[in-house]
């Protein structure tokens, strides 16, 4: 990878600029694409997500990016081999659940996982995880508000930090050692999980 690669960035909406924080500092030509159109992914078929994505990637071409980051956990579980199969001779594609799950696989072997629905119905943590730790045992909880808390500001509602609380507690109630917060908009919730949990569990 050189620094004047254009490298796309895409997320069903705002969590995915997380990502991006983490790689400015690289220096390196990105273009981020928010789907706010069709956000949030969580609750939408493998086919529509599937269509939602091609149209990015192609878009992403046309601009002519050489690389492209899947900052979506949805899209990365339930498009990507599709997509790899699709584009992967002309645009080089990072999926984050395939890229993340083996430094996940190091950090204990009972693992609670917090995404979306559609995340946590494909199983694609637990499938990679356990490709890196064959001894994990993973709980993949889908957690269906949690964007939409996000991306309309929601953090100072009571009822919002009672909601997250109650999905957070599922997954310690399970002896969990780590807890991922597998959905790029998740980390906005990080000040209310923290008043229930140590912050070194996530």
């Amino acid at each position: 990878m050189t620094e004047k690669e254009l490298i796309g960035i895409f997320d069903s909406g705002v969590g995915g600029l997380s990502i991006l924080k983490k790689l400015l500092p690289s220096g390196g030509h990105y273009l981020y694409f928010g789907d706010t159109k069709n956000v949030p992914y969580g609750n939408k078929t493998k086919e529509e997500i599937i269509n939602f994505t091609r149209n990015i990637i192609e878009f992403f071409i046309s601009k002519g990016a050489k690389r492209v980051v899947m900052a979506c956990n949805t899209s990365s579980a339930l498009a990507y081999d599709t997509l790899e199969k699709e584009f992967g001779t002309i645009i080089k594609i990072h999926p984050l659940i395939q890229t993340v799950a083996p430094y996940i696989a190091r950090e204990g072997n009972i693992i609670g996982i917090m995404s979306t629905c559609a995340t946590a119905q494909s199983k694609t943590y637990t499938k990679e995880i356990l490709k890196a730790n064959d001894k994990a045992v993973v709980y993949e909880l889908g957690c269906p508000d949690f964007v939409k808390i996000v991306e309309e500001r929601l953090y100072d509602k009571k009822e919002s930090v009672e909601y997250v609380k109650k999905y957070l507690n599922i997954l310690l109630d399970k002896g969990c050692e780590k807890i991922v917060l597998g959905c790029t908009h998740y980390p906005y919730l990080t000040d209310i999980l923290t008043r229930f949990a140590p912050k070194d569990i996530f």
